[in-house]
This record gives C-alpha cells, structure tokens and sequence, in this order.
C-alpha cells in the first residue's frame, strides 16, 4: 500500500468550472477571481478579500503596502516555512525571530516584547499547521507597542480562534492555495483585511499599481484609454482558471474542512495510547483546521543536550514507515538555521531552542479529505508495531 503525504482531489464540477474560462476566451484576472473573492470572504466573515498568485507574494504585497523597508524590523516565529521571513528580507526589512511553544507549534507571545525595538514595525503570527496563534495575547501587544499585525494564515483554513476565522485579527491575514493546502488552486493566494482604503491599495498594487484592472478597462466605454499607476506594484495576480478551481472547491468548503477533522480526531484517539509521539494541545477557544497533522516525536525527554540522538531515531521511525509505503515528512524549518539567516545574522540553535527542536524532532502524518479506513488503520498497524 502507498499512502502520500497529502493528495488534491478534484471532482467533476472542478473539471466542468475551468472550461468556463478558456471557452469565454477570459483566463487573466477577471470575474472569476472576483466570484472566488467574494466567496472566501463569506466563508471567513472578513470585509475585503484580494486574490494573489500565492501566499508569498500576498506576504510581500502586504509588507510592501503598508509600507515596510530597510531598516524596519518584523517579529517572526522561528518555526514556520522560510517564506513568512523571505516576504520581510526581500523589503529589506529584518525578520527577527521568536522561539515557539512545543505544545502548540506556534509563536510564544510571552517571548515577544524582550524582542522589540525602535525599528519594529510589526509582528507576524503563522497559524502553523491549521491551529490559531494566541491571537489575543499578540494583538495586545501590537497594539500597545502600535505595531502592524500581518497574519501568516497560509494553513488557515478553517482555523478559528474564539469563534472567529483567522486572517480577520490583524491589519491583514495572508493565505495559501498550494496543494498541500486544503483547498487549492494549484498555486494561488488570498489577502484579507477590514481596511476598506487598504484593499484598495492591495487591489491596484498586485496589478502593477494599476487604479483600473484590465477586465474592467475593457467593459468599459473606453477600453483604449490606460488605467492611471499612483502606485508602485507587482504582477501578483491571480488567474480566472485558478479561480474557477477555488470558487468549485469554496461550494465544498465545510466538507472539506469537516473531512479533515474526522481524520485528525481519529489520530487523536489513536495517538493517546501512542506515549512517544506527542500531539499539539489546544482549548475550547480553538478550532483547528488541520492543515497537516504534525506531532513532536519524543521517546525521550527532549533536551539540547540529546536532540540529534532523538533527531537520527525520528528520521529511522520516518524510513520505517517510507519502508512501508507511508509518507511523512517533517512539520516545518527553522528558519534561523538555515544557511542563509543562520549566515548572514550570526544565529544558532540556542537563539530558538524551541523552533530547532521542533525542527529535528516534529513529523506529518498523512492527511487528506479522502483517507479511508483501510489506510488509516495500515497507517496505524504500523506504528503500534514500532519500538522507538
């Protein structure tokens, strides 16, 4: 049996949604984009949405627009994909790295202030796997500190926090359609804000700058006449194909999100009599959204002192299941240590001790709306026979 990481499924109405754009001969930016837009803005309650090309350029489109540069500073979780902190760099701005809760894979807000300076500007919670950051605790320093607050909701699907849909806390929350994602276009991304001048800006500035997209110039009366460019921007936008995928896959939003849920529920069942393998913990003020399912593996108590040991029998458990057909892979990176921020700042492994246990010790299990029983207990009957 061979069981992926994660897998896209698509079904018929996906495959009948994206004739529609290449026989109105419509494929850029156009209606299709503003149905998808309007649409996860319904599933997520947020005011504004604005569609990209991915969740790195909605980062860096965000950045760049409310107006971070050289010499500015943004607080970003050790523990995440190496694009929360290239979105910061590429500005020219530094991203200064926050160490993590085990329990929660997330930014640790009680490490935060002793990282602020003059040059912060704002602070970039990752809602890592599909689980909240403690968004309470980070607006409210944000707020007082009168920081910018950028949601790195690329695994936010689904994720709530006191009822609320993540990505609606902040200045702005930046998601992804990659397809490792549970909803996906292929590669896409999605802005959402509450700040009706700021979408505007996001609007014209993933369009080169542009107050007049293409598709409206050419409804208009006069689609000879050039749109105005108040702006400096990008080609960060996201096609009618892309989106008439995304649109077919919103209709199903809630199953989907459901689906994930039953399986994450059955590793969690499964995982309590599993002592060395521990999952993330969360209360009733959150509902994840299980992007992946990631644990810490952890036979022993993990130390500094030991981590590469627990590190080797990690990836030995990871070529057991291979062995057997069962993709893992592990959570995430530590940003910190890799060679290009590990280089140019100067940092270690103790600087986030957190993030870099996380990142020698955590690993995702398969998870996919479409698992089946047979797969699920194979993925199971495996580890029950494992000694760590």
């Amino acid at each position: 049996m061979k069981i992926p990481i994660a897998k896209t499924v698509f079904e018929q109405a996906e495959l009948d949604a994206i004739l529609e754009p290449l026989r109105n001969g419509w494929v850029v930016q156009g209606p299709l984009v503003k149905d998808f837009e309007e649409k996860w803005c319904s599933f997520t309650g947020a005011p504004f949405a604005i569609a990209t090309s991915s969740c790195t350029t909605a980062l860096h489109l965000s950045l760049a627009a409310m107006g971070i540069g050289p010499g500015d500073e943004v607080i970003v979780p050790a523990f995440t994909w190496v694009a929360s902190a290239n979105a910061v760099e590429s500005l020219g701005a530094r991203p200064i790295f926050a160490d993590i809760s085990l329990s929660t894979f997330n930014i640790e807000p009680s490490g935060i202030p002793s990282l602020l300076s003059a040059q912060t500007k704002a602070i970039m919670p990752v809602h890592l796997f599909g689980l909240s950051a403690s968004m309470d605790e980070v607006i409210g320093i944000a707020k007082k500190k009168n920081l910018l607050t950028i949601e790195d909701a690329a695994c936010g699907f689904g994720a709530r926090y006191k009822g609320r849909h993540v990505g609606i806390f902040g200045d702005v929350g930046c998601f992804s359609f990659h397809p490792r994602k549970a909803i996906t276009t292929g590669e896409g991304g999605m802005i959402t804000t509450s700040d009706e001048s700021l979408a505007q800006k996001l609007r014209a500035m993933r369009d080169h700058g542009a107050t007049t997209s293409d598709h409206q110039r050419h409804q208009g009366p006069k689609p000879y006449l050039l749109s105005d460019f108040p702006y400096l921007g990008f080609n960060y936008r996201m096609t009618d194909i892309q989106a008439s995928i995304g649109c077919t896959q919103m209709d199903r939003a809630s199953e989907i999100h459901a689906m994930r849920t039953k399986w994450a529920n059955r590793y969690d069942e499964f995982f309590a009599s599993i002592e060395w393998l521990l999952q993330p913990s969360f209360s009733g003020d959150y509902i994840h959204g299980y992007q992946a399912y990631v644990c810490l593996f952890c036979p022993d108590s993990i130390s500094m002192k030991n981590i590469e040991d627990i590190h080797l029998r990690r990836n030995k458990f990871m070529d057991y299941l291979q062995g057997n057909g069962v993709s893992t892979r592990p959570g995430t990176h530590a940003v910190h240590m890799l060679g290009y921020y590990k280089t140019k700042y100067d940092l270690s492994s103790e600087d986030c001790p957190n993030s870099w246990i996380a990142d020698r010790c955590s690993l995702a299990f398969p998870l996919f709306p479409n698992m089946t029983e047979e797969e699920f207990e194979y993925i199971a009957s495996l580890i029950r026979k494992y000694k760590p």
